[in-house]
């Protein structure tokens, strides 16, 4: 070892003695002189505490927003998903709701059609019934006629239809408040004001009055009224202020009934001179 390096070694333990003036140290010179290096070191500590605290709090912060970001991403789909599986189910019950209302439509529109069918054939029924009356009507008038210029007989016959004229009168008086009835009782049941009820109070008022009627029993106009009750829908436009129009199948029965009440009145006369109950007297 050199002289030079053992003089080097003595000389920094000396200096171990007498240490330099490091930055922490105050300034020999006083606190207002010199730049204040010296404090550097001691503020640094602080702002690291509120850099380390700052970083800390961003951390958690951010931690937080994640947390209620995630629950609210949960709640937003659980809602999510609860609205479509309530959309699907509302779905489903209104296709479902819709399949039974066609369901029931076509029910209907295949019961209308059958009652129109069964109105067509019945309305077809009574116009040859009514042919067949007419026809029947005309053969006892062609025969009325031939016996009352044959004399006698005639008599007999004028006499014995004279006696049925009023019994005739009467059912024709019958038949023309009937009409009048039913004329008011079509027009309600056309009528979208008129009530139900009131409609039906009038069908069982006229149902009461054809059983008391002697008449009503020997043209059976209980259940003819009953059918048409339940068949006869016609209805003229909703402007139209003629009663008149209204009703279809009403009409031919009213015209079906004068045609029994004419021939009644013959059968009944025939029955009389044949029971012996009309005789003809002779001076």
């Amino acid at each position: 070892m050199g002289v030079s390096h053992i003089l080097f070694l003595q000389a920094s333990m000396n200096n171990l003695n007498d240490p330099p003036r490091w930055n922490i140290q105050p300034d020999a010179r006083g606190r207002g002189a010199g730049d204040g290096n010296q404090w550097n070191y001691a503020l640094l500590v602080p702002m690291l505490g509120l850099a380390a605290f700052r970083w800390i709090w961003t951390r958690e912060s951010q931690r937080e927003i994640q947390k209620v970001r995630a629950q609210y991403d949960e709640e937003v789909s659980t809602m999510r998903d609860e609205m479509e599986s309530r959309y699907r189910e509302t779905l489903t019950e209104r296709r479902r709701a819709a399949a039974k209302l066609e369901l029931e439509l076509e029910k209907e529109k295949q019961r209308v059609k059958g009652y129109k069918q069964a109105m067509i054939s019945q309305s077809q029924q009574l116009m040859e019934e009514r042919k067949q009356l007419q026809q029947e009507r005309e053969a006892l008038e062609e025969e009325t006629q031939r016996l009352v210029k044959s004399g006698a007989a005639g008599a007999v016959l004028h006499h014995a239809l004279e006696r049925e004229q009023d019994w005739c009168q009467r059912a024709t008086a019958t038949l023309k408040e009937l009409e009048g009835h039913l004329l008011e009782r079509q027009n309600a049941y056309c009528s979208l004001i008129q009530p139900r009820d009131q409609r039906l109070e009038m069908e069982k008022n006229m149902l009461l009055r054809v059983v008391k009627e002697p008449i009503g029993a020997e043209l059976d106009l209980e259940s003819d009224l009953m059918d048409i009750f339940k068949r006869d829908k016609h209805c003229a436009d909703l402007l139209n202020n003629d009663k008149r129009k209204n009703g279809s199948l009403m009409w031919v029965y009213l015209k079906y009934w004068q045609l029994q009440v004419t021939v009644q009145k013959h059968k009944k006369a025939e029955e009389a001179i044949l029971g012996g109950k009309i005789q003809l007297h002779t001076k």
